[in-house]
């Protein structure tokens, strides 16, 4: 084996801390070779957001309030089960973890400003659905 590619980046400086991921081994449902019935590939990675030093107090509040759905006692957990070895699953966990995160503690998009619309843009929409209507008005044959 070789070493993970950590660490996983949320976003900026910000990274997975390594012991504060727990992870859990059981027999996959995928794709198997010889030994699928003996080895633990299936992979379940936990992180206990609630309790969490590593995010700033601002993205650990927008993270817990974004995934409420998915918190189980404030951990939120991923599972991999794609690939047949236990190594590439567990890299696939701990991406989708940092992703997972890194979405969850994304600041909020900026309020939509209402403009005007110009009234010229206005009075061609209107100018082109008449056209079009005159179009298809055409297509009727009542004239014949």
């Amino acid at each position: 084996m070789g070493v993970m590619s950590g660490p996983y980046v949320i976003r900026g400086s910000v990274s997975l801390p390594e012991a504060e991921l727990m992870w859990r081994f059981s027999r996959s449902s995928g794709p198997g070779g010889q030994h699928v019935n003996t080895s633990d590939s299936q992979v379940e990675l936990r992180f206990d957001l609630a309790a969490t030093d590593a995010l700033p107090e601002v993205w650990k509040a927008r993270a817990l309030e974004r995934l409420a759905g998915r918190l189980v006692g404030g951990v939120v957990s991923v599972r991999a089960s794609e690939h047949r070895s236990q190594w590439r699953n567990r890299e696939t966990a701990a991406v989708r973890l940092a992703a997972l995160l890194a979405e969850a503690t994304a600041p909020p998009p900026k309020p939509r400003i209402k403009r005007k619309i110009p009234r010229g843009i206005n009075e061609r929409r209107l100018r082109e659905k008449k056209q079009r209507g005159e179009t298809k008005r055409g297509r009727s044959g009542r004239d014949w």
